[in-house]
């Protein structure tokens, strides 16, 4: 079923992974892999694939236009475009989400980005996602020949064309019309692409909150993460209509082999045996987090084994432990 809001109704893809009114488990793509290192394309169809099949909700790509070193360790991501690599992937799964996360929105044109969402939803028949940040690294805004501290006030302005082109409704569609002068991109959509906002992208929660579909951030301690959990739910509240929308959280996981491993923290997620993790996941899901996007850690286990487990016993693990946990609220 469709979501509807204060714009069109939203494409199949919003039920899938964000409107589900449950925590869903998403899958970052792709897997990881040794540094310096293309990704195996056979081998992530393949994950692509089984995670479909296990019921994931969605398979994310990042957008990194330049290998610039980043990190503790001075490396540098090697990534296939991820329009291109979402498209691969939609050709081999059938009900799995879609999603970029993010797109840097002041490096694209939006007109050439909005092209691309619509297509890639076409394609996938309703199972696209835009998530868009302002991005963070002054080299590639220097490449591109864009201004790296007003990107900001470029996410804004070219949002609104985005917006405006990803709109099924001919009344919404005016921003778009007044950037082509009065020309189309192509037949307008059915259902609307839904757009998420990744990390601040330089803007404040009330207008994420007014304009996008969803928030996304990164992992942090629960009781931190509650805290933002909750400024998210006060700025949706304070906004006309006041509808909830969907707060979602990375997490980089180092699943060990143990199913009892106790959890210790990781930079931007945690090291686990299954029981914990679930257990972390039904503390997220009560707290307020509809949508995980899980990092797998470069570790000694094959990717492959780490989604068949998260798959076969923790999504299973995780649905269990959070009717447990409501039918105890009603008894």
């Amino acid at each position: 079923m469709n979501q509807t809001g204060v714009m069109g109704p939203v494409n199949r893809a919003y039920s899938i992974a964000l409107g589900a009114g449950r925590m869903t488990m998403g899958l970052m793509t792709p897997a990881a892999r040794p540094a310096g290192s293309m990704a195996d394309m056979a081998l992530e169809r393949k994950i692509a694939e089984r995670a479909d099949h296990h019921g994931f909700a969605a398979l994310w790509a990042r957008d990194v236009p330049l290998m610039v070193p980043q990190g503790a360790d001075n490396e540098s991501s090697p990534l296939d475009d991820p329009f291109l690599w979402l498209a691969t992937l939609a050709a081999v799964t059938r009900n799995i989400a879609l999603g970029t996360a993010a797109a840097v929105l002041p490096l694209r044109d939006p007109l050439h980005l909005a092209k691309s969402a619509l297509t890639l939803d076409r394609l996938s028949e309703g199972r696209f996602i835009l998530g868009l940040g302002s991005g963070d690294r002054p080299a590639e805004f220097a490449a591109f020949g864009e201004t790296f501290s007003d990107r900001g006030e470029r996410f804004r302005s070219q949002w609104n064309v985005l917006r405006s082109a990803l709109e099924p409704r001919s009344s919404e569609r005016a921003p778009l019309l007044q950037a082509t002068g009065g020309y189309d991109l192509m037949l307008a959509p059915i259902t609307r692409v839904p757009m998420v906002v990744v990390g601040s992208a330089r803007q404040s929660l009330q207008w994420i909150a007014t304009n996008a579909d969803a928030w996304a951030t990164y992992h942090r301690d629960e009781v931190r993460q509650q805290g933002r959990i909750g400024l998210w739910q006060s700025a949706l509240r304070d906004r006309v209509g006041g509808e909830p929308k969907p707060f979602v959280q990375s997490v980089h996981l180092d699943l060990l082999e143990s199913p009892d491993a106790p959890a210790e923290p990781l930079e931007l997620g945690l090291r686990a045996g299954r029981r914990a993790l679930v257990s972390y996941l039904a503390r997220m899901e009560r707290a307020g987090v509809g949508h995980v996007m899980l990092h797998l850690a470069q570790g000694p286990r094959p990717a492959m084994e780490v989604v068949e487990e998260i798959g076969l016993d923790v999504l299973p693990g995780l649905a269990a432990e959070l009717t447990s946990l409501k039918e105890k609220d009603y008894s």
